[in-house]
């Protein structure tokens, strides 16, 4: 009885020992992984040719502002989606599309509720919209498409986006 009980502790031992040498020898990385870049200059480039809307990307944003996701949908609703990383490590999107206004909208904000509340951006209305998820701002007086910046990002990084956005 001795020998078997001697023979598991020694044997649990060298099981422990093995894994910590694997796990010594495994990478480890500490916090968040590193977010990949992509560059959409392609895409704005092809989605800005066949859109029948003024397609927007920003301009001018500090390298800070990491650029995460890009598609152009050509489908009848011509949806474009732009995805950043803020500064603050939210995540923030421009959304166009010329389907239907208040589908894509609802859609495009998780649901976010129009708060009323409208603010100034180069001379443009761009109405808050707030939600469980997600905040946004949609634009105004855009007839044949929506523009929408959202994600979880704050106001004043959804703001600086906006702010940013050109349509040539």
């Amino acid at each position: 009885m001795q020998k078997s009980a001697r023979d598991m502790v020694l044997s649990l031992a060298l099981i422990v020992l093995a894994a910590g040498v694997v796990w010594l020898f495994i990478p480890h990385t500490d916090g968040e992984p590193e977010v990949k870049r992509v560059d959409y200059r392609v895409d704005l480039l092809t989605a800005r040719r066949a859109a029948s809307y003024p397609v927007a990307a920003p301009e001018g944003l500090p390298e800070t502002w990491k650029p995460t996701s890009v598609r152009y949908r050509g489908t009848e609703d011509e949806a474009w989606h732009l995805g950043f990383r803020t500064p603050e490590g939210e995540y923030a999107a421009v959304e166009q599309s010329a389907g239907k206004r208040e589908a894509f909208i609802e859609d495009k904000t998780q649901r976010a509720e129009e708060t009323g509340a409208t603010q100034r951006i180069d001379g443009e209305t761009w109405t808050r919209y707030e939600g469980d998820q997600y905040d946004a701002l949609v634009l105004e007086g855009t007839p044949g498409s929506t523009t929408v910046v959202t994600g979880t990002a704050s106001f004043a990084e959804m703001t600086k986006l906006a702010e940013a956005l050109r349509t040539e």
